[in-house]
């Protein structure tokens, strides 16, 4: 471990030293990637730092032991080595995590799709409080919300709703947000006073940038349409909805929710890129299943993650067996905990398996 430190410690200063350079400088592409690469470094560094500062401490305060001391001294050095090697033993947890892979697709943004699935109308409705709760989420954390396309029900909610949360380490926190979300609830149509149980499936998908995916002209189709409102009715005359069809694989997108069939388009591009760099994603990682399966998982929609239990105020991830009494709080977007503890299981299955 002190090895694999050391070395990125002398890459950090080496970046230190490029970044200075004015043919670095001068090079916007060059400036931008060491610029990255250190701040990507930062946090080990400085962990690094303060790590061999409290290990020349330690052997300086285990080498006054060996000498002539008076008792009262004796105690004072005994009490400062347990300190530091308290110190020594977290510094060296956090660095065993720092120095974990990194997803590459960490700081990206994220592309949500919501859809009602089992449920009719009340999978609909549950949909949108996904929505709402994902984008209270998103703004408790500083970052953009925009709605790229959506299909909404005649008793509100959406049948489906795809989004983009703008902002740095999206992906990194909403990643394990994938899979079928489960309620449980009283349907405001249900005159017995019956608990329904309706889901809605989630998927997470990390934005991808045009030389990352590539798309040829003749791979895609594109046609325009009128954009629609709550029970397909034309809520305009101008044909600005672009609806995008990639051939290769069959992928369909649809968007209408921009201004201008430009806008549309655009979006609907960015919405097809993020798929189809999914795809790729999950079809590499299925390759490593037997050996590399997770029980947080990233990508599998049909699984079903989560609960939402209302008469019992209940959130449960099947996942890690978290069970949660704050159904409202979660719902307007209070995910922290979840979150946390989610990442948490995911960082110990890589340290198990020593990667």
């Amino acid at each position: 471990m002190l090895d694999r430190l050391q070395a990125l410690a002398d890459r950090y200063e080496k970046l230190s030293e490029l970044l200075c350079d004015p043919d670095v400088v001068n090079d916007s592409k060059r400036l931008r990637d060491y610029s990255k690469e250190q701040s990507d470094l930062q946090d080990a560094y400085q962990a690094y730092t303060e790590y061999k500062s409290v290990a020349e401490q330690y052997d300086a305060a285990k080498a006054m032991l060996s000498e002539k001391l008076d008792e009262e001294m004796r105690e004072l050095v005994k009490l400062e080595l347990d300190e530091l090697t308290e110190r020594k033993a977290k510094l060296e947890a956090d660095i065993q995590l720092l120095l974990l892979p990194k997803d590459p697709n960490d700081d990206k943004n994220v592309i949500v799709e919501i859809r009602g699935a089992a449920g009719g109308d009340e999978a609909a409705l549950f949909a949108g409080d996904l929505y709402r709760m994902y984008s209270r989420y998103a703004d408790s954390q500083g970052w953009r919300t925009e709605v790229l396309d959506s299909s909404v029900s005649d008793l509100g909610g959406f049948k489906e709703i795809v989004f983009m949360i703008s902002g740095k380490g999206a992906y990194s926190k909403l990643k394990f947000e994938s899979g079928a979300h489960r309620v449980q609830r009283i349907p405001t149509t249900e005159s017995g006073g019956r608990i329904h149980t309706s889901t809605s499936t989630v998927a997470v998908m990390p934005e991808a940038e045009e030389i990352e995916v590539e798309i040829h002209e003749n791979d895609i189709r594109i046609d325009t349409f009128c954009s629609s409102g709550p029970g397909g009715q034309s809520v305009n005359t101008t044909k600005s909805a672009v609806r995008i069809t990639h051939l290769p694989t069959g992928l369909v997108v649809s968007c209408q929710d921009g201004k201008s069939q430009n806008s549309n388009k655009d979006k609907a591009m960015q919405v097809l890129r993020a798929r189809l760099y999914d795809k790729l994603k999950q079809e590499e990682d299925a390759k490593y299943a037997g050996e590399r399966k997770s029980k947080v998982g990233t990508g599998d929609r049909s699984e079903r993650i989560r609960t939402y239990n209302f008469p019992q105020s209940r959130v449960t991830d099947h996942r890690i067996g978290l069970t949660l009494h704050k159904l409202d709080q979660v719902l307007n977007g209070d995910l922290e905990e979840i979150i946390t503890a989610l990442t948490l299981e995911a960082q110990s299955e890589l340290l198990e398996k020593g990667e």
